[in-house]
């Protein structure tokens, strides 16, 4: 197994994506503690796969070290950590997104993002290093209209993900970002900002080579590897999850 004796975090792991990765994660041999605002379906996924979960919010600091505590409670030390959870304003004109929309964006996409920083890589730099993945976009790549300010926050979370990758190579913390296509998520009408039907879907599956969107285990087998000793010579990557979407 590729992640046997290590310890990870995954916020946002009651769902969606981030329940993929934290399954994929405690299949390889991890020890996994899941953060997310959906305690009682974070507890459904930790007690599945024998991890632990911790009921917080990524945008309040108290939280965040809260969860990377009970991570080095669980699994010893702290060995990887996926920022994954995310939010999105339902695509509209970009003047039409409110004040409180925008804030919200950037408290749970980005800022979430500062405070694990600040929390963790003190922890990766004592016991020698560590992996860190930022879950990003393709929309910070190749955007969607009617999703500016979204848009804006994953093209922040790509660049930041580079920018750490740099800094924090010399404590030997690996950092990269996973940057899916559009995907069959919880989030995934607020996205299209049309009904989810199969006539809605199919436009914007035209736009994927490949003819699907994501789905949760495309990303959560992409951040496996990111996350193992198979990629120990790989940081400062935006890997395209993403059907040929950005070509």
């Amino acid at each position: 197994m590729r992640l046997t004796g290590k310890s990870a975090l995954v916020t946002g792991g009651a769902s969606g994506f981030g329940a993929a990765i934290a399954e994929t994660f405690a299949q390889e041999g991890a020890k996994v503690t899941i953060l997310d605002l959906n305690g009682d379906g974070a507890a459904e996924v930790a007690d599945r796969i024998g991890g632990v979960s911790v009921k917080g919010d990524v945008t309040n600091a108290s939280d965040i070290e809260g969860a990377v505590m009970a991570a080095r409670r669980h699994g010893e030390t702290l060995d990887l950590v996926v920022n994954n959870a995310g939010w999105t304003h339902r695509n509209k004109p970009m003047l039409d997104v409110t004040e409180e929309e925008y804030e919200r964006l950037y408290d749970i996409n980005v800022r979430s993002i500062f405070h694990m920083t600040c929390a963790c890589v003190p922890v990766m730099r004592e016991q020698g290093g560590g992996v860190i993945l930022n879950i990003g976009s393709t929309a910070g790549i190749r955007p969607r209209p009617g999703l500016t300010w979204y848009n804006s926050t994953k093209g922040a979370v790509n660049l930041l993900s580079k920018s750490m990758a740099v800094e924090l190579a010399p404590d030997k913390i690996r950092v990269n970002c996973v940057a899916p296509v559009i995907g069959a998520t919880a989030l995934l009408e607020s996205f299209m900002g049309v009904p989810d039907t199969p006539e809605n879907r199919a436009k914007f599956v035209a736009t994927i080579p490949l003819g699907r969107m994501s789905e949760p285990r495309d990303i959560a087998n992409a951040c496996l590897y990111l996350a193992s000793d198979e990629a120990e010579f790989i940081t400062g990557t935006v890997f395209e999850v993403d059907g040929g979407r950005t070509v």
